[in-house]
């Protein structure tokens, strides 16, 4: 397994949020976390990646524990995407080629700047590269987010939300670049989500959080009836269509 989580536990003053996280991730698989507003999906990605120190438990990385690595070898090996965010006015190319930031000594080298332009071209954003990232639409700004992600060669990418505020067809657009970075590049996936249909579409591996903890783990056989409706309070049929399993409610 590449990505293992093992009794991940933290709290805000006064407010646990996790409670005994355990799950595993292996590499080409895009695991779809999934909850309520509030069960602590976005606490989980920071605690992963060390932006938020857990309290208890371990998380390893290839073997390792992401403690006994420095921030840059962490940030060799994992990169985060948060939610939706502009930041000041750069320029798309740039702001992709910060992604090379962990492996940067005094100055971007020949071999940092293919690998941006590399980036830019497998997500179709030649077009863009000489535009200020302030100018985009929600949709373009999250591809160039995701290829900064992938310009930093992770083994694993964890993301926020990736698909919030972004009409349907942008969010089938960023969903199928994930996808086939995952499958290309070889990465581990942890992708937060809202949308049940969405990550049953393009997800491997599903985590169901509920009352701070893990409350299933697995592939599409834990995506019930019964489970959503333990989750979620909402009654819901399971059907196919198109060869999709849909989440419905009554």
């Amino acid at each position: 397994m590449r990505l293992s989580i093992e009794g991940v536990e933290f709290s805000y003053p006064g407010n646990p949020v996790l409670e005994d996280i355990c799950f595993r991730a292996a590499p080409e698989e895009f695991v779809a976390v999934l909850g309520t507003n509030g069960t602590g999906k976005t606490t989980l990605l920071k605690c992963i990646n060390l932006i938020l120190e857990p309290e208890k438990g371990t998380v390893l990385i290839e073997n390792r524990c992401t403690r006994d690595h420095s921030r840059k070898e962490l940030a060799q090996k994992m990169s985060y995407v948060e939610q939706r965010k502009v930041s000041n006015r750069i320029k798309v190319f740039n702001a992709i080629l910060l992604g090379r930031k962990p492996y940067i000594k005094w100055d971007a080298t020949r071999e940092d700047i293919e690998i941006a332009h590399r980036a830019i071209e497998s997500l179709g954003l030649k077009r863009y590269e000489n535009r200020y990232i302030d100018e985009l639409s929600g949709g373009e700004l999250q591809m160039v987010m995701i290829a900064r992600a992938i310009a930093q060669n992770p083994k694993v990418i964890l993301m926020d939300e990736p698909t919030n505020h972004l009409d349907l067809r942008n969010q089938l657009d960023v969903l199928d670049v994930i996808k086939k970075a995952v499958r290309e590049n070889h990465l581990t996936a942890i992708v937060a989500m809202h949308d049940i249909n969405l990550a049953l579409r393009y997800a491997d591996r599903f985590i169901l959080m509920k009352d701070k903890g893990v409350f299933a783990a697995g592939g599409k056989e834990i995506i019930t009836a019964s489970n959503i409706e333990e989750i979620y309070s909402v009654p819901v049929n399971i059907i196919k269509c198109e060869n999709h399993t849909v989440v419905v409610p009554k």
